[in-house]
């Protein structure tokens, strides 16, 4: 993994924790009203979009160009920036949209710093919840809600056969191929909220995420805060996570084999 100096961590880091609270303030004052829903996928599926998260996008985008000019915007909906900068800022503006749209309050902003192409720096702002998770380093990571920081840690003495364990298909597994994974299915009593579920991972409220069909937007952010968690985090072929995709997260090495190990049917 790609690393950056202590006072770049230090410098990127803080920005993202500011970054926070001006989108929770930001969402309060402008955006918690009736908003326009369209979907993208025009009757072949469903897959909204809201006035929100196009003015949220402009919003973090803004506030990127003002600190660091230079760099790459990578965005779901507003699209590529490109520069020739080591970094890049790859953006989900409400990760959730769905959750959004019907109240769920799971929903986030997902922001990463990617250094040489590789998440190194990640923040998921709740807005609703009042909560945001982030990552100092490559070894720290904090939730904050109520003014306070609290550093979070997987729970890595779990055993696989006690662990918590969300999942969540999103219409990219059939249900023959769902059946070819019983262990997974018989474990799965926790609900997939969203990036919450890969937050309450890293907190050790979880001890396992299994989600399918990840854009990188939608996991870049959470892969720094899951690692410097002491979480393990790959796609289900165990490759690198930055890939998106079906992604899998636990607690430590034991399990993660064990689940990978009984997705081979369903990951090739």
């Amino acid at each position: 993994m790609l690393k950056l100096k202590s006072s770049d961590y230090k410098k990127y880091s803080k920005f993202l924790s500011n970054l926070a609270n001006k989108l929770t303030k930001f969402y309060y004052t402008k955006l918690n009203k009736p908003f326009k829903v369209t979907n993208k996928l025009n009757g072949r599926g469903y897959d909204p979009v809201t006035s929100a998260d196009k003015a949220f996008e402009r919003f973090i985008r803004n506030q990127i160009r003002k600190k660091f000019p230079n760099h790459q915007i990578i965005g779901e909906e507003l699209g590529n920036k490109k520069s020739k900068s080591d970094y890049s800022w790859v953006i989900d503006p409400i990760d959730g949209t769905r959750s959004f749209v019907i109240g769920n309050p799971t929903w986030s902003n997902l922001i990463s710093l990617n250094y040489k192409g590789y998440p190194v720096l990640g923040l998921a702002n709740f807005p609703i919840l009042k909560k945001y998770y982030y990552n100092k380093s490559e070894k720290n990571a904090y939730v904050c809600e109520n003014g306070k920081k609290t550093k979070i840690k997987v729970n890595n003495k779990v055993s696989f056969s006690n662990i918590k364990l969300s999942a969540g298909f999103h219409g990219v597994l059939t249900l023959n191929q769902q059946k070819k994974i019983p262990q997974i299915l018989k474990r799965m009593q926790f609900p997939c909220s969203d990036a919450l579920s890969y937050s309450h991972f890293a907190e050790g409220k979880l001890d396992a995420v299994l989600q399918c069909g990840n854009k990188i937007w939608d996991i870049h952010a959470l892969i720094p805060i899951i690692k410097a968690a002491g979480g393990i985090v790959t796609t289900w072929k165990n490759d690198n996570p930055k890939k998106a995709g079906n992604i899998v997260c636990s607690a430590n090495k034991k399990i993660h084999n064990k689940i990978i190990k009984i997705l081979k049917p369903v990951s090739k």
